[in-house]
């Protein structure tokens, strides 16, 4: 990507649209297209689908899947895309490749996750393709004031209406009441993020097909450095539910931040004026604090805790986890001891080889038992675990008992014999009176559907 020392805002325009094809690196048959040059036209001039014009409205998945009102695409994706095979196609593509693939592919089923930082590049692509796209955003209540006036700064200068995602009330107040505004400082940020941002994107997800992130290799050491630029979505469901039905574009994945701000500087594209004071990865106000001269980026998040382990949940499917085929067997025999473990709730029940047998031998039972069968390493479990610990808040009290059975390894066999085990996650429902558990058919495991299921058999 050529480097730029200063503004081009006040060279003639054609340059300009020189300099973009450029940055973009868009292969030459492609630029040269009449269509394209027609999009050119008419670029500055894209906005949203309908849907995001309607005021600052929470994505949902009936607005998310409501009809397009015209068409806004080239092609429709085939539900059996091979995606491994298209993000080895699309290795060497510049960005704005990427994203003019995935905006053609998926139309008004994809939208563009927008945190208020450098990730702004990525709605300048979107704008250069001359394709509509849409673009959401989670506010979680506890931004800065400078994103905020960011937000509206991005909205006007594109013409567009950022769909926001809002935390749930009730939630926030449960935690605010029970733990205080800043007990992250003392007992880690993941139960916050779960509230104010894991879940609210869960909620958007559904109502696509396909989303568009900003992640990049260099952003985070230890945890991002693989990232392929499109993904089946290893952690979200999208609108048909169940695993595989979401798309994950990183159409920056492969570029350096120092190219990203050349792009930005070139194309005069606004940016967020807490980047002149120092912060490079911006997420909320209490998190996050310039870095000095040589640090990395991500360590302005999160200070106080692990370096290597600046992630809050929204891109977990992506973090690495060094040497696990070959990382030794851990004490409980379980597998791989280099995973961390998951479902960790204090309303989760994390059942032993002995408490599971005990479970098994009872008859009639005090109250309903639902245990999740699983392995820490496996994605489909990583992308089930907010869910699951989710629904155990919920029936806490309500006289079900949510519990866990780490059943890789050597427990693996047993399960596969006694517990219906045929592959991971297996969800299990032990009723009262009925000594043999019943397992949960679908491959639906939201939080809604996996109610359901215990509500009828209780």
């Amino acid at each position: 990507m050529a480097s730029a020392t200063a503004s081009i805002s006040s060279r003639p325009a054609a340059l300009r649209d020189v300099k973009a094809a450029r940055i973009g690196a868009v292969r030459q048959q492609v630029a040269v297209a009449p269509a394209a040059a027609a999009r050119g036209q008419r670029a500055r001039a894209v906005r949203p689908l309908r849907a995001a014009e309607q005021g600052r409205q929470p994505v949902s998945a009936s607005a998310a899947s409501a009809p397009p009102v015209a068409p806004v695409a080239d092609e429709v994706a085939a539900p059996a895309a091979d995606y491994e095979a298209l993000a080895r196609e699309l290795e060497g593509a510049s960005p704005l490749e990427v994203m003019d693939r995935a905006l053609a592919m998926f139309g008004s089923e994809i939208a563009i996750a927008f945190s208020g930082a450098e990730d702004v590049a990525l709605i300048e692509y979107a704008k250069l393709t001359g394709r509509p796209f849409r673009v959401f955003s989670l506010d979680t209540g506890r931004l800065n004031p400078e994103t905020y006036q960011f937000f509206d700064k991005v909205e006007k200068h594109y013409g567009i209406r950022i769909e926001y995602m809002f935390p749930d009330a009730g939630e926030v107040q449960e935690l605010v009441r029970t733990k205080g505004l800043f007990s992250f400082y003392e007992d880690g940020h993941q139960e916050c993020c779960r509230v104010r941002k894991v879940r609210p994107l869960r909620r958007a997800l559904r109502g696509l097909r396909a989303w568009i992130t900003g992640q990049r290799k260099d952003q985070s050491p230890g945890t991002r450095a693989s990232i392929p630029v499109v993904q089946v979505d290893p952690s979200f469901e999208g609108q048909d539910g169940g695993a595989g039905s979401l798309i994950k574009w990183n159409p920056v994945a492969n570029v350096d931040g120092k190219d990203i701000w050349t792009f930005l500087r070139t194309m005069d594209v606004p940016v967020n004026s807490l980047h002149a004071q120092g912060y490079v990865s911006i997420g909320c106000e209490p998190c996050t604090r310039p870095v000095l001269p040589g640090q990395h980026e991500r360590e302005g998040r999160w200070w106080w805790e692990d370096a290597k382990a600046k992630e809050c949940g929204l891109h977990k499917g992506n973090i690495e986890k060094d040497a696990q085929a070959a990382a030794p067997k851990s004490a409980n025999g379980n597998g791989a001891a280099g995973a961390p473990d998951i479902f960790e709730s204090p309303a989760v029940v994390s059942l032993t080889r002995a408490g599971i047998e005990n479970l098994l031998r009872l008859e009639n039972r005090a109250e309903p038992w639902l245990v999740v069968l699983y392995a820490p390493w496996c994605p489909f479990c990583q992308a089930m675990e907010a869910s699951y610990v989710e629904l155990a808040e919920k029936l806490a009290g309500a006289g079900v008992k949510v519990a866990k059975f780490r059943a890789d390894g050597e427990q693996k066999p047993f399960a596969q014999a006694e517990l219906q085990l045929q592959s991971f996650p297996t969800v299990l429902l032990f009723p009262s009176r009925t000594a043999r558990p019943i397992k949960y058919p679908s491959e639906k495991r939201d939080v809604d559907s996996l109610l359901a299921f215990v509500n009828s058999l209780r």
